[in-house]
This record gives C-alpha cells, structure tokens and sequence, in this order.
C-alpha cells in the first residue's frame, strides 16, 4: 500500500453486538458443559457457522474497555470507539477517500474479555469478510447472549467493567504459486553406465556420473553387495542428487526402470520402481538383489563379459516445480 493509511468502515465495537444477541449461547455451552470451569487449552463451541474460543492472549488489533456499565445498561444506543489503526488500515473512518473499486478482504475475530478466568471468549465464522464501498460493517449479531453476559457469577463483568476486542488480518490472495507437473517419458531419458574391470572393485559403494533429467540424477553399487543381499547379490540404487541450476529445491518424483543389461541378448534384469525423492541427497531407491552373484560371475548368462557390466537407467516419469503466476 506504498505506506498510505487508508479509512475503511467497520462495525462498532461493544454494545451492537451485545443488544442484537438473542440466543442464548451460554458459557456452559461453549466450555462442553463444565459450567464456568475453562482449562488452559482452547474449548470449542460451532453455532450456526460460529466458532466460539477461549484463549489467554489478549486480541491483536483493538480492546475497548468500559468502565462503568450499569450507567449504559439497557440504553438502545451503541457506542462506538475512536478510529484505529490495524493491519496497516483505518478502521471506523469514512471511505470516500479510497479509489473506485475498493475492496479488502479481512479474517475478522472479535473478543468479549473474561476476567474472572484470565482469558478471552473468540467469536468468528471463519469466512473472509469483504469490505467494499456495499458493505462497509462486519460483525456477529449473537456475539453472547445478553443473559449470560450480565451474570456476574461469569466473570464478563467484574467491578462494574466489561471489555472487548478485535483481530483484523488482511487476506490477501497469493500472486505466486508453486506448481508441479510430470513429464511422462521426458528427452535424455535413458543414461548408461558401464562399470569396467569389476573383478578388481573394492568393497565400497561406486557412483556414477551425474546425468540430468528435471533433477540430478546418478545410479551407485556396491559390487560386494548390500543389506540382506549381502554378499550373494548385486544391488543397484538411483538416487536425486542436488537440483539444476535456478530449479526449486523441493521434492521430486521419479519413476524409473532400473537395470541390468544383458550383453548378450535382451534378458535384462529390470526393477521398476516410482517414488518422491527428498530434498535431500542421500535419499536413493533400488533393490540390494538386482541379479546373484553366482548368476553375475556366469560368464555364460552374458551379464558380466570381460569383466564388464552395464547399468542402465530409464526415467519414464518425472515432476519438474516451477513457481508461477496465481
């Protein structure tokens, strides 16, 4: 708003809301029946859309503290409070000053103070309330019953004094939004990987070069085995390394065929796997018993041919985030 305060209309605070209640939402209602006893977690009460809430902190925006109420009491007037300033507006103020077209949407929440329990009674539907040169008052007409309100047994009134509040955020609708979408079958989509003199490798985890596809993207083995297949099976990992350049870290979904070529012919040893890749790069999906070793070292099977194997990995799905307009 470039540093303007802008006057906005606003429904009085205080005795509007306290003669327009008719029904008879009682405390002993709002607290699930335990008369005026209130824990220090919220208690919940939904009435025709309104939500009804204690809490312990005081409201954000405005209090309005009357201090001699019986000398008001029953009079058909409302009072109504000084212009305030919230959430970068002002409140309560005329509204000819504001361009054609004005609009503000707000969350509004207003609060009848109990002092006898330290705490605040949160009246609000939940719904944004738009402010526009048509509708230009908010509010709730059974903010509390009347009956319930006046009882001194409940604590609203103490000493001859009652208080009340507001809580005013501006909602504004998000110009950015983070969209995902998954490229089926994307270019560059398959990366091989030959891995030579495989009888001399150590015990130890090898990775592969990077390859790009959405994210980074490598394949590791250990040639002594992993896990459960530990040292009778081959084990095979594809892992989401860093990002590329200017791309939104976030998480990333990959669905891959993985294997383990056969040189020889087309009986490859294949695993299919798809799933959300973390942010972080020591996440990787795979099997630790792509092919037995027994299997692997069977020169005649054609998957080890002079002393070389090949991996191959091929993104058939793949999620690429990007942030966009709204």
């Amino acid at each position: 708003m470039d540093g303007q305060k802008w006057s906005l209309g606003f429904i009085s605070l205080a005795f509007l809301f306290i003669t327009c209640s008719s029904a008879e939402l009682l405390i002993q209602q709002v607290t699930g029946g335990r008369g005026t006893e209130i824990n220090s977690s919220y208690s919940l009460e939904a009435n025709l859309g309104v939500t009804r809430v204690f809490r312990d902190g005081r409201p954000s925006s405005k209090i309005l503290t009357i201090a001699a109420y019986s000398v008001i009491k029953g009079r058909p007037e409302y009072y109504e409070s000084f212009a305030f300033e919230a959430a970068g507006y002002k409140w309560m103020e005329e509204t000819e000053s504001l361009p054609y077209g004005w609009e503000v949407n707000v969350d509004l929440k207003l609060f009848v103070h109990n002092p006898k329990q330290h705490k605040y009674l949160v009246v609000t539907d939940g719904a944004v309330k738009r402010f526009n040169a048509a509708k230009k008052e908010w509010g709730y007409g059974q903010l509390i019953s009347l009956a319930t309100f006046q009882n001194t047994n409940q604590g609203y009134i103490v000493q001859n004094a009652c208080s009340f509040g507001a809580e005013i955020f501006i909602v504004k609708p998000a110009e950015q939004q983070e969209k995902v979408t998954f490229i089926s079958n994307p270019p560059n989509n398959v990366f091989t990987w030959k891995v030579l003199r495989f009888s001399s490798l150590e015990d130890k985890f090898y990775y592969s070069d990077e390859f790009l596809v959405g994210d980074k993207i490598l394949v590791r083995f250990n040639p002594k085995g992993d896990g459960d297949g530990r040292p009778h099976a081959l084990p095979i990992y594809l892992y989401a390394q860093g990002f590329r350049p200017n791309a939104v870290a976030t998480t990333t979904w990959g669905a891959v065929n993985l294997r383990l070529k056969n040189q020889r012919g087309s009986n490859h040893r294949q695993l299919y796997s798809a799933a959300w890749y973390p942010v972080r790069s020591d996440y990787g999906v795979g099997v630790n018993n792509i092919i037995l070793m027994k299997d692997l070292k069977d020169t005649s099977k054609g998957y080890l041919v002079n002393d070389a194997i090949v991996f191959e990995a091929e993104i058939v799905k793949v999620s690429v985030t990007n942030i966009v307009p709204a």
